[in-house]
């Protein structure tokens, strides 16, 4: 695969895949590409880290070792203060800009469709800014597939989108008419008024990818991988900077997968170099943070601290941090999850971690500052039976009104239909926020650290089982196709119009192959019997019955209608999924990220290839935890 030299000025020099820039000369513009050669020094700081994220892992699982707290006498990287003063709030924090005070319902989702043109993809972002949420996260992350070159489609996107160019107001004005058709039926009334003007209504936000990947068309001097997480904020900030700050509306990003206040400390000076670089003035970049990983929840105070003025708000995401805490306690052969349904926001860890963030938020900083608490992800979709989708709304409702009573600013969506089934819990509310809410403060003792690994009784069934499985195999072959967000359900569901699909992505997908590799390997019990396999209550899950489950599950979903499992993808993709769950599930060490794995075979359809890739994967990280993510098929060589 040929590809092309942007600089040639030493450790500076980046490589591109062949033609890409041709292909993308709006996107991959010459401030752009110098914005990238600006920010090349920071790629190594990101190998660093993610090598020393990967090495504080070994030695938790060597040494049986649980996540702790900092001593309170530590500096932190950046701000030049100790934990303890971070803990105090004595630095300088954000103030909240006007068009983050509101954000009673954000929603979620890319840009751009798998393999569509700029007409079909961009259809995504007038249902988005014309969905009524008070804000919306463009994913470049966990929604957004990555085959072809999807990553580059979402900025395209987005920049004709927010710039208001054509083709974006036509398909706009063709899609406020198709969402009023929709509300109609729903709610019997239309829900766009003047859709022109209701473009202008949510802020814009955008999710770069996480430190722990390599971009797929840039890479170093050297062919090594290149940090995503630079590509995706250069790009997004430096084509949309003038049009956001124009329209006076202000440039805001949600950082995902931080582990840590050093972790935050990087992507502050990424941010501030990118800022010094365009002549911005420092702190311009506004982020949210995705408390999606135990060991941030160690650490809030001090990532808040790392950020300072840029930081304006966390938010509880449940699929990634359930992962999170899956992957810390894999070591320990007594700690076993219970069925995923099980694990709400007010199971054990999940209350605590819940509870601490929104009173890390209420902390005031030096200036008497506090910051947001954006609540979790309402996954629902109200497509189904009218009974499904009544019961599913109910609790839809109901999960949105505890968060709000508990003290959230807002929650978010995975779809648009959800935006005005949600959004009136906080507009009865009334209040813009809830900044400033009184709460007890945080306490960092043995208990509270303890706490944030609590495990609560909980049903481990052979159905619970079932249902991990088959989302896990269905959203592993939605990822091969280009779907990183998929709308699934486990497949003894389908043609049952009362159970509803619900929207997955990578982190649910994620979470599903970490809680069966802990019941398979830690030899977890089931707590029922299940008449129909013989399991009685007290029977671990065993490598021949997982063996049982994957046939009769992945023969399920290749009998399914093309409906729920296309036809073309279930000798291409569907394979070499269950080949990846399958291997991941049963390898005796657990593999860092489900994602990797994916993104070995991404365009890859032989089986006996992918099978190769994934023995060649688990063997580089079991000799000395280096991760092998370049894919031969798809990135710069």
């Amino acid at each position: 695969m040929e590809s092309s030299n942007i600089t040639r000025s030493g450790s500076s020099r980046l490589r591109l895949r062949g033609g890409i820039q041709q292909h993308y000369p709006d996107v991959l513009t010459p401030a752009a590409l110098d914005a990238l050669k600006a920010l090349a020094g920071f790629n190594q700081k990101c190998r660093n880290i993610m090598h020393a994220r990967i090495a504080r892992r070994a030695a938790r699982f060597k040494d049986g070792r649980r996540i702790g707290f900092l001593d309170p006498a530590t500096d932190i990287t950046g701000p030049g203060i100790t934990v303890q003063q971070a803990r105090a709030g004595l630095f300088e924090g954000s103030v909240i800009p006007s068009d983050l005070q509101c954000q009673w319902i954000q929603g979620t989702g890319p840009a751009t469709r798998p393999r569509s043109t700029v007409g079909e993809g961009i259809r995504n972002v007038a249902y988005a800014l014309l969905s009524g949420a008070d804000g919306w996260m463009f994913d470049g992350e966990d929604a957004l597939g990555q085959v072809d070159t999807m990553s580059l489609d979402n900025q395209r996107n987005l920049i004709i989108a927010l710039a208001r160019k054509e083709p974006f107001l036509s398909i706009a004005e063709n899609v406020a008419a198709e969402m009023n058709g929709w509300a109609k039926g729903f709610f019997g009334r239309e829900t766009i008024k003047d859709w022109r003007q209701q473009l202008d209504f949510t802020t814009r936000i955008f999710r770069p990818r996480g430190l722990h990947l390599d971009d797929r068309h840039i890479c170093d001097g050297k062919g090594a991988g290149f940090s995503a997480s630079i590509v995706d904020a250069a790009l997004y900030v430096v084509n949309n900077h003038r049009t956001l700050t124009g329209e006076g509306r202000s440039i805001v990003l949600y950082l995902p997968k931080i582990q840590t206040a050093e972790e935050a400390a990087l992507w502050n000076d990424i941010l501030g170099a990118l800022e010094q670089h365009l002549g911005l003035a420092s702190g311009t970049v506004k982020v949210y943070v995705l408390v999606e990983q135990l060991e941030a929840s160690y650490q809030l105070m001090e990532i808040r601290a790392a950020l300072a003025c840029r930081f304006v708000g966390f938010n509880t995401g449940r699929w990634d941090y359930i992962n999170s805490v899956a992957d810390a306690l894999a070591w320990d052969i007594a700690f076993h999850n219970p069925n995923i349904d099980a694990i709400t926001m007010t199971y054990g860890y999940m209350r605590v971690y819940e509870d601490r963030v929104r009173r890390a938020v209420n902390t005031p900083d030096r200036n008497g500052h506090f910051a947001l608490w954006q609540g979790g992800m309402e996954p629902n979709i109200p497509v189904g039976s009218e009974r499904g989708v009544a019961e599913a709304m109910k609790r839809a409702v109901a999960g949105g009104q505890r968060e709000q009573q508990a003290g959230a600013s807002g929650k978010w969506v995975a779809h648009w239909k959800m935006v005005h089934i949600v959004r009136p819990i906080w507009e009865k509310a009334g209040a813009l926020n809830q900044l400033g809410r009184s709460f007890p403060p945080l306490t960092y003792t043995s208990q509270d650290a303890d706490d944030l690994i609590l495990l609560e009784t909980g049903p481990r069934t052979v159905r619970g089982a079932r249902d991990l499985l088959s989302v896990a195999l269905q959203y592993g072959n939605a990822f091969g196709r280009g779907f990183q967000a998929a709308a699934l359900k486990p497949a003894d569901f389908f043609g049952n119009d009362d159970v509803l699909y619900l929207m997955e992505d990578m982190a649910t997908g994620e979470i599903r192959l970490s809680i069966l590799w802990e019941w398979l390997q830690k030899q977890a019990c089931f707590t029922e019997d299940d008449a129909a396999t013989g399991i009685k209550a007290g029977d671990p899950l065993t490598p021949g019955f997982f063996d049982r489950l994957v046939a009769e599950e992945y023969e399920k979903l290749h009998r399914a209608k093309n409906r729920d499992v296309h036809d073309d993808s279930k000798k291409t993709t569907l394979p070499i999924a269950s080949e990846i769950v399958a291997r991941y599930v049963k390898n005796p060490f657990k593999a860092p990220w489900y994602v990797d794995l994916l993104n070995l075979n991404l365009n890859n359809h032989d089986l006996a290839r992918a099978s190769r890739r994934i023995e060649e994967y688990l063997a580089a990280f079991w000799q000395d935890g280096t991760r092998l993510t370049a894919n031969t098929d798809t990135d710069v060589p």
